[in-house]
């Protein structure tokens, strides 16, 4: 088949649905990329990119079309906001060129903005082709973890502007199984309309790596590795507040390696400072994906964090996925679906979104297990992914609906 997948999102940016991409093609299908101009998660465009720069490329085997896009900048609100309208609109340009092509299927990954899709939606419908719609974040919900509008009548049009992007397309796959017995409800879908196909890390993430380098930096210290977007929703305060109590309680040897960028990222390195943690973080700033294993292979624990917004039952994580996948243990403050994971599993500890008290004492009892006994906690974590969330399973699934 021919795809024509539409994301704001995609290479140079690390995200999944680069390798959703190569899955496809893999597999023998041809596929094109409508996106935007790479500017996350630091706001700033890629070299080699700047809002003008709508132009076609050739990533490896596939075509990509690239539309206008005002850069998330400082990563403020107002910033977002443009950032988040632009795009859809310009998408809507790229119509008419793409109405030629003879595609079979289009297929949204639907990340923040819920509009991202909206091009896609309008083409499937000109040529009569099935539109497909992946669902990771649940808007308008996923949205007020980052701008919290109080204003009931924007909450309400914002609802209503979701729900109308969700009945597009002909069918949905959600990333957890909440998440489809929401739509399922709202929107009046079937089981055949609705499918469940969590999302699986880059087999990349499954790779046992050592660094000399950072051994030489970090070998003697107990690291709590954190990796991703820094934003709003991932509850920095909490980190600190568990921090400040791993410093009254002498223990020194802990170290939070902070492994990536994002709108926050100066608040955090402020409370740090203000905190007088300086000794107790490293920010190591954004990474390409290929160096994450060197990251997560000195890890002690992985943590993963996020404000409880309501969201925590409708999906899972990408870093959730990543972590398992790595086989160290996993230390959240999370509930919902991570939380049962991390406890079906038996692979580490999660608290509750907010409390610094249970995830200081989480540290506390990886910091004083033998370095066998957290392997052991790691290899379960492994196990757990290669059996529900691996990556080359869950593309054929994928794409069993797509083609559907």
């Amino acid at each position: 088949m021919k795809i024509l997948v539409v994301c704001q999102h995609y290479w140079p940016e690390n995200f999944r649905i680069n390798d959703l991409v190569d899955g496809f093609i893999e597999r023998g299908h041809e596929v094109d990329v409508l996106c935007g101009q790479p500017n996350y998660p630091a706001g700033q465009f890629f070299e080699g990119y700047d809002s003008h720069s709508v132009k076609e490329e050739q990533h490896g085997n596939v075509k990509v079309y690239r539309t206008f896009e005002i850069k998330r900048g400082s990563n403020s609100n107002i910033r977002i906001f443009l950032n988040y309208i632009t795009f859809p609109i310009a998408s809507l340009f790229q119509i008419g060129k793409l109405k030629k092509k003879d595609y079979d299927r289009i297929f949204i990954y639907q990340l923040s903005p819920v509009m991202m899709g909206v091009a896609g939606q309008k083409l499937a419908k000109k040529k009569h082709i099935p539109c497909i719609m992946y669902v990771l974040d649940i808007w308008p919900q996923n949205l007020y973890s980052v701008i919290n509008f109080k204003n009931k009548l924007i909450r309400k049009m914002l609802y209503k502007e979701a729900m109308w992007n969700y009945r597009q397309p002909d069918r949905l796959i959600t990333v957890s199984d909440k998440m489809k017995q929401y739509f399922m409800e709202k929107l009046n879908r079937t089981e055949e309309q609705v499918t469940f196909i969590p999302q699986c890390p880059e087999k990349l993430y499954e790779q046992r790596m050592e660094d000399e380098e950072l051994k030489g930096r970090f070998g003697s210290s107990f690291n709590i590795v954190y990796t991703g977007n820094i934003s709003p929703a991932q509850d920095i305060d909490t980190i600190v507040a568990a921090a400040k109590k791993c410093a009254d309680a002498g223990l020194n040897q802990v170290k939070f390696l902070i492994v990536g960028d994002g709108m926050s990222r100066t608040y955090f390195e402020e409370q740090v400072a203000k905190n007088g943690l300086e000794n107790y973080f490293s920010f190591e700033g954004f990474h390409p994906m290929e160096d994450i294993p060197k990251y997560t292979g000195i890890a002690d624990a992985l943590l993963g964090t996020l404000k409880s917004e309501g969201l925590e039952d409708f999906s899972i994580p990408a870093k959730v996925m990543s972590y398992l996948a790595a086989g160290r243990p996993l230390l959240l403050a999370m509930e919902g679906e991570p939380k049962s994971i991390v406890k079906e599993a038996d692979c580490g500890f999660a608290s509750k979104p907010g409390d610094a008290e249970g995830l200081f004492e989480n540290i506390c009892k990886l910091y004083h297990m033998t370095k066998m006994d957290r392997d052991v906690l790691g290899e379960h974590a492994f196990l757990y992914q290669q059996e529900h969330f691996e990556r080359d399973k869950n593309i054929e699934k994928m794409l069993e609906v797509i083609c559907r």
